[in-house]
């Protein structure tokens, strides 16, 4: 372990164990040097096991993780303990009311989202890219977590590191998408080179959380593009010619 972990907390989850994990500390090395979480990553099946180790840890120490493989969808499911990391259930959020579990979504710039009824104690992550949020992945997760016995006026959501407007360029076909699903959607696209424009998929998905109705939602406002001592992205690895690229952990628990 090279360093302690870096762990950016929200104010709106306050009094909840959770965190939103950066790529100090851990076991990797070589490009994924740090807390590389990801298990389809390529990286060394041990260095990682032990990366989510120590990241549940500093959220619920003994805890169990439970996560999803994810498939850039809309798809919220209840957490089931004990499944295999071979066997992890296709979806993009994951919901639970029972003490002792730590749910973990990995990222590389697409956004990390944790929420929080305190007083119905239903938590819930999910990962949101911009094909799951366009598909209504948060709005899955609110869903499900009122079957759980929350109330959406309740809910207090965080939205952790993804990639900023300023680093995300994206075509005009890409930005017509958004525009036909609903035409203010064009308010999260800014100018860009010719045919070209740029996308803020943090305030696309802080508006369908405000618009769903919860309590609150909190923008972390940090790019991972943009820091590449900090955390993993893989739009810069792609922009770089990296062979491969690491995943960063964001985490809740009861």
């Amino acid at each position: 372990m090279t360093s302690s972990p870096d762990i950016s907390r929200a104010a709106a989850l306050a009094g909840v164990a959770h965190g939103f994990f950066g790529r100090a500390g851990g076991f990797s090395t070589g490009a994924q040097a740090g807390l590389n979480a990801g298990l389809g990553s390529g990286d060394e099946p041990e260095a990682v096991a032990r990366n989510r180790r120590l990241a549940t840890d500093a959220i619920i120490p003994g805890a169990e993780l439970v996560s999803v493989y994810q498939v850039h969808s809309a798809i919220a499911i209840e957490a089931q303990a004990g499944i295999a990391d071979a066997d992890r259930p296709h979806a993009d959020a994951l919901v639970t009311n029972r003490p002792g579990l730590v749910l973990g979504i990995v990222t590389a710039d697409c956004a990390p989202l944790l929420f929080a009824d305190q007083e119905a104690g239903v938590i819930g992550a999910a990962h949101a890219g911009w094909k799951g949020a366009l598909g209504g992945v948060t709005d899955a997760t609110i869903a499900l977590m009122e079957r759980l016995g929350a109330e959406r006026s309740r809910i207090h959501a965080a939205i952790g590191p993804c990639i900023a407007r300023v680093s995300y360029e994206v075509d005009d076909g890409f930005a017509r998408r958004f525009e036909e699903h609903d035409p203010a959607n064009a308010r999260f696209f800014s100018p860009g080179r010719e045919g070209h424009r740029q996308f803020d998929l943090e305030a696309y998905v802080g508006a369908r959380l405000t618009d769903a109705g919860i309590a609150s939602v909190e923008p972390m406002a940090i790019d991972t593009y943009s820091q590449a001592e900090r955390y993993y992205s893989f739009r810069r690895s792609t922009h770089l010619g990296e062979a491969t690229y690491g995943r960063q952990i964001s985490l809740i628990g009861l």
